[in-house]
């Protein structure tokens, strides 16, 4: 009998240590994801000829997404065969200035499409790699690359002609720069041992009696190792304009996979750490008339020698550039050229003078972060701009009023006229296809939602177009007469519906995806406000809520990751499976928040840039305002509040943990960046700058350097094979940690997840690890 006591005593401790699901929610089933939601379309283009929709979906539940088309004639859908995705068109077929014919690439041979006709007529059957095809200005033409040259096709009389001539040298020089001291040590090498200087010396004078091949009366370049991008021939085919690349040897991260199939641990290679060395491009011309290339004018660019305040102290001469596309007028008498410094703190739009490389700055944009926000692009000169149709003003996006908005530049005077304004962000803007009006996509009516507009040329009012709550993803037929949208509200997932382009029409689904698991609970529309944070700004938030027979006055705050990402929005989150798993953990009594904390998308150039130099400052000062908040306004026990993200989610849970300890009784950090020296160059530089021109920017923002302050209980979950935040990063504080001396921490490793996981069984040992952890710690 005693024993039978004290067998069901330790089962009652284990019953309340571990919790019981009170929800109807299997965390088995919600973290099969898509398979238990269902398989929502994707990837959603038309035809041509304005007939078909063409999107992805999985509505069978198969290993794999189908290709479906919807016609507008019968308002009947079909799986395409074989054969009729051979026929189908791809998005990149580019029309000819009558917009009569369209020319595209298909398996590295080039095709034409006759619109009238609809007739396709392949023009290369080669075992050659045709690619890029394009009309010339005249239509008379199709331009093409081929082995890194371009190329011309004349439709008259079938003549080809090669318009480049670049080759690489047999022997090239790797781009590898070297440290001072490497220097000297190569240099008191070569004067130890007469061995290498003489090897030099062949070298050089090998090179110097290389045949150089004819190039029939065409300038020659001789790439010694570079890469050639952008090739793009004038409308007046007098000029050719193109990058050169030239990558340096870094050493990159190996990645090791010790779950193989052959039974051995297998290496691969990543990315470089931050501040490893950047490739380096040059913008030049090819004067076909001269016959001769010249290069870029950088010195007349403005503030090309001007280095950022982070960089001064270890950088001299011209900024990296790097190069956007050229972009010429319709009546082709002008040219537009995009650069970004490489330390992405300025952006210029500079007119070009094809016949000297002299370029006129029209616009610069600088921000003493980074350059950024939608529309403007973050790492690459993309930014959304092009020509007016007066052919006298470019059009472009700026944050110079804080927020993403569209503006258009006279490339004569550089007067700047704003087209859109205020409070909200231009999410996407083009023309349409007579350039008479432009169609917007905006977050106006609320930050959280995304919907539909068209504006007259000149600016003006703004008419809405799409009408129901969440995010309008509006595609527009070749024809402009109608719209295939991918829509999804907070509870939602991604349907398409069609409508006719004018205000107020009705909407049709095409699309049904949701399954009758997903359909039969009552998911919970998460409350979308604001919280005011410690210095007045207000942050806005989800907030998802138990019934109040179930409050259990424990509270869990959930910080997304992508760090420049939105989730307190009323669409489908990209964190589906939480949010499903917030619905799991309110039947079990908690409150549930999660905000668009500092460095969010989608609230403007001061919100976006508020982490500039130090993660972990605003960002998580607005989570620990937002704890304060849950005790004011929700009832929450300040003892009982949890914290938990994955990626740059994982990374603010640590610095919570370690520089807030006593606000959060338990945190979960998964896929987390320990080490931000340890991230890569595109994403950390931008905030942090370097390593090296910034060290106390990269200490004050590395939750390693803080893992002293651990006190409350943290679950460490990361994938061994994560090609993005590398498995490195958290054994390195598994490391830290040891040393110090930490007792009340665990980790769990996944050896055959990435960044983003793939097996369901791996989503659900990690959520059950989560569950586990705030019922052991905040439900008592």
């Amino acid at each position: 009998m005693k024993k039978y006591f004290i067998l069901l005593m330790m089962l009652s401790f284990y019953a309340a240590l571990f919790g019981q699901n009170k929800s109807v929610l299997k965390l088995e089933d919600i973290m099969k994801g898509q398979e238990f939601v269902g398989y929502w379309p994707e990837d959603v283009h038309w035809s041509y000829d304005s007939k078909l929709i063409y999107f992805r979906w999985n509505p069978e539940e198969e290993l794999v997404s189908k290709w479906y088309a919807y016609s507008l004639e019968n308002n009947t859908y079909k799986v395409l065969s074989a054969d009729d995705l051979a026929r189908k068109l791809p998005e990149q077929a580019t029309y000819n200035p009558d917009k009569t014919a369209l020319v595209y690439a298909r398996g590295g041979d080039i095709y034409t499409f006759d619109i009238q006709k609809s007739a396709e007529k392949q023009l290369f059957a080669t075992l050659a790699y045709e690619s890029n095809p394009a009309f010339s200005a005249d239509g008379q033409k199709i331009i093409y690359t081929l082995d890194n040259n371009l190329f011309s096709w004349h439709l008259a009389d079938n003549k080809i002609e090669q318009l480049t001539n670049f080759q690489q040298k047999k022997e090239t020089q790797a781009f590898a720069p070297v440290s001072e001291q490497e220097k000297w040590l190569l240099e008191d090498r070569k004067n130890m041992f007469d061995f290498f200087s003489y090897e030099d010396e062949l070298a050089k004078a090998r090179r110097a009696n290389a045949p150089i091949p004819a190039s029939k009366s065409m300038a020659l370049v001789m790439l010694d190792g570079e890469s050639v991008m952008g090739q793009q021939l004038s409308p007046d085919e007098r000029f050719i304009s193109f990058v050169l690349m030239k990558s340096p040897q870094t050493k990159s991260t190996e990645v090791p996979n010790y779950v193989t199939k052959s039974g051995y641990t297998e290496n691969e290679n990543s990315r470089p750490k931050v501040g490893s060395l950047e490739s380096t491009f040059e913008f030049k011309i090819f004067d076909r008339k001269e016959n001769k290339v010249y290069a870029l004018n950088t010195p007349l660019i403005d503030g090309i020698t001007q280095w950022p305040e982070p960089y001064k102290a270890i950088a001299h001469g011209e900024r990296h550039l790097v190069f956007g596309e050229l972009k010429y007028a319709d009546d082709g008498k002008n040219a537009v050229l995009i650069a970004r410094s490489q330390d992405n703190k300025d952006i210029w739009f500079m007119l070009l003078d094809l016949q000297t490389g002299n370029p006129t700055v029209i616009h610069r944009q600088t921000d003493e972060a980074w350059i950024g926000g939608p529309g403007i692009g973050t790492y690459w000169p993309n930014s959304n701009f092009g020509w007016m149709p007066d052919n006298e003003h470019v059009y472009l996006q700026s944050e110079q009023s804080g927020y993403s908005h569209l503006y258009i530049v006279n490339i004569k005077t550089k007067k700047v006229k704003a087209l859109t304004k205020g409070n909200f962000e231009v999410h996407e803007a083009y023309l349409s296809a007579d350039k008479s009006k432009w169609y917007l996509l905006t977050n106006e009516v609320h930050p959280g939602e995304r919907h539909f507009y068209s504006m007259p040329l000149n600016g003006g009012l703004m008419t809405r177009m799409s009408t129901e709550e969440g995010y309008h993803e509006v595609h527009l037929s070749p024809d402009e007469k109608n719209m295939a949208v991918l829509y999804s509200n907070a509870t939602s997932p991604w349907e398409v519906y069609i409508r006719e382009n004018q205000e107020n029409a009705p909407i049709k689904f095409i699309t049904f995806s949701q399954t009758d698991e997903y359909k039969s609970y009552p998911w919970r529309k998460p409350e979308v406000l604001t919280i005011t944070a410690s210095d007045g700004k207000k942050v806005y938030a989800r907030l998802f809520t138990p019934a109040d027979s179930l409050k259990n006055m424990a509270a869990v705050i959930f910080v997304h990751g992508a760090g420049y990402l939105q989730n307190a929005h009323k669409y489908w989150s990209n964190y589906y499976r939480e949010t499903m798993f917030h619905n799991l953990l309110a039947d079990n009594g908690y409150t549930i928040l999660d905000i668009d904390y500092r460095g969010s998308e989608g609230y403007g150039r001061d919100w976006r840039t508020g982490i500039y130099r130090h993660m972990g400052g605003k960002d998580l000062s607005d989570h620990v305002d937002a704890a304060n908040w849950l005790v004011k306004s929700q009832g929450i026990d300040a003892g009982k509040i949890g914290i938990y993200g994955g990626s740059y989610g994982g990374f603010i849970t640590l610095m919570a943990l370690f520089k807030n300890p006593g606000v959060f009784k338990c945190g979960a950090a998964l896929r987390s960046v320990t080490n931000w020296s340890n991230y890569n160059h595109g994403y950390t530089a931008n905030i942090l700058n370097t390593p090296l021109s910034d060290p106390e920017a990269y200490r004050q923002s590395s939750p390693i350097y803080f893992a002293g302050g651990l006190s409350d209980r943290l679950l460490i979950l990361h994938g061994m094979i994560d090609d993005n935040v590398h498995f490195q990063d958290v054994v390195d504080l598994n490391q830290r940690l040891i040393e110090l001396g930490k007792i009340n921490w665990d980790m769990a490793v996944y050896p055959l997840e990435r960044h983003g996981f793939r097996h369901a069984s791996s989503w659900t040992d990690e959520y059950r690890r989560i569950f586990e952890l705030f019922e052991q710690e905040l439900n008592k």
